[in-house]
């Protein structure tokens, strides 16, 4: 295993740039194991959703999970307001760094994480882990 931290600055959009690292690494196979920080805005896919909902505000990121790939990622966020309530849900583009964004990954060098689409499944691209040879 090999683990990569990497702070984002203000106005970065947080899903992106993390996918940017991903890619430049060159991260076949990673999960994201904490990221702290803030946004200012916020773009989500809530749960059973086809379309996003955008939040304006100060947030701070609460939780953060995921896989990432440079074949594809798949984060899930919860981030609070000022009153502490909280709202979770798929991670896309549109997140902008408020302050900061502090992301810590462990990258996995015995597998490859892709996404497909299976059959009588979900409906959505899903996690396949295949062996590195």
């Amino acid at each position: 295993m090999k683990t990569h931290t990497f702070r984002l600055k203000p106005q970065q959009d947080l899903f992106d740039s993390i996918q940017e690292y991903v890619n430049e690494n060159n991260i076949q196979a990673g999960v994201i194991l904490s990221a702290v920080g803030s946004l200012t805005h916020a773009t989500l896919r809530l749960a059973n959703q086809n379309s996003y909902n955008e939040y304006d505000g100060h947030f701070e990121i609460v939780s953060i999970t995921g896989t990432v790939s440079i074949h594809g990622s798949h984060i899930h966020i919860s981030i609070s307001d000022g009153e502490g309530k909280t709202i979770g849900g798929h991670l896309v583009s549109g997140c902008k760094i408020y302050t900061t964004a502090e992301v810590v990954i462990n990258e996995f060098e015995d597998v490859i994480y892709k996404r497909e689409l299976y059959e009588n499944d979900s409906g959505y691209e899903e996690l396949s882990v295949k062996k590195k040879v």
